[in-house]
């Protein structure tokens, strides 16, 4: 099973471009996570033969949002945090809206995997949100993807979760680490909460494969960043440790266009049917 994710920071905008639809024709996803596509399921005109499409839109006219596409029709969705965790984190609200009605979370639940996408309030340049990043969102989260491991939500199963985490894990994580100590998606409060997956049994499923600098996933629209790759990579497929032995491939895909963010994916071996 191959598996993509994808920014595209504007689903009818890559679209009017072309590129989604060639990206499709030419990667034929199995999964397709999609972060911030900025539009509710009717202003989605275009259609995906051969994939059933689920979208969870923002409250807020043409922002945020997630998207699932699959070949498989998923056992069944899970739009957003639970109640539970959005009261004991106090996501309702904060001053630049709710988090929690943003549109920002989907599972999908499969045979024996739950795949999620995940969208993830971004700090602002003068930190003003990073308060709810560090003390709500991202506990939140990792609460959420550790109980669906557990059963919390639903059937146990290992997580595969993706998206926009809008923060660069280390300093081989973005071309220009020094400049950008304390600023936003480098802080420590931000890496701290990366750590904190990877801490409760989360792999990186790039890291499986790859080390160094030099890989990246969104590039600033100044200066011609993408052309001179000074980049960040802020875009992740995890892995839940169980899975970490099905996972054949993964990798970013820079020469797709369309978005300031570029597709990542990995790619998942069927699981071994017991004797």
């Amino acid at each position: 099973m191959k598996l993509y994710s994808w920014n595209v920071n504007g689903i009818r905008a890559v679209l009017r471009k072309g590129e989604l639809q060639s990206f499709m024709q030419q990667y034929d996803p199995d999964v397709l996570c999609l972060q911030e596509i900025k539009a509710t399921p009717e202003q989605i005109t275009a259609e995906f033969p051969g994939y059933h499409a689920h979208y969870h839109s923002a409250r807020k006219p043409g922002y945020a949002g997630t998207a699932i596409l699959s070949k498989q029709q998923p056992l069944r969705y899970r739009d957003g945090l639970p109640e539970e965790l959005i009261e004991k984190f106090q996501l309702a609200s904060d001053a630049y809206g709710a988090p929690a009605e943003e549109g920002r979370v989907i599972a999908a639940e499969f045979a024996d995997v739950w795949v999620v996408t995940v969208y993830t309030p971004n700090s602002k340049g003068d930190l003003s949100r990073l308060a709810l990043r560090q003390q709500q969102w991202d506990p939140a989260f990792l609460a959420y993807v550790c109980g669906l491991q557990q059963g919390l939500y639903g059937a146990a199963k290992p997580v595969l979760f993706c998206g926009d985490l809008n923060v660069a894990h280390t300093e081989d994580d973005l071309a220009r680490p020094k400049e950008n100590v304390k600023k936003h998606g480098f802080t420590k409060e931000e890496r701290a909460g990366f750590d904190a997956m990877v801490a409760a049994g989360f792999h990186d499923t790039f890291r499986l494969f790859t080390s160094g600098n030099g890989h990246y996933s969104w590039w600033s629209h100044w200066g011609k960043a993408r052309e001179r790759n000074v980049g960040w990579r802020i875009d992740y497929w995890l892995a839940s440790s169980q899975l970490v032995p099905r996972i054949t491939a993964a990798a970013i895909l820079p020469q797709q266009m369309g978005s300031d963010h570029c597709p990542v994916m990995v790619e998942l071996a069927t699981s071994a049917t017991p004797s």
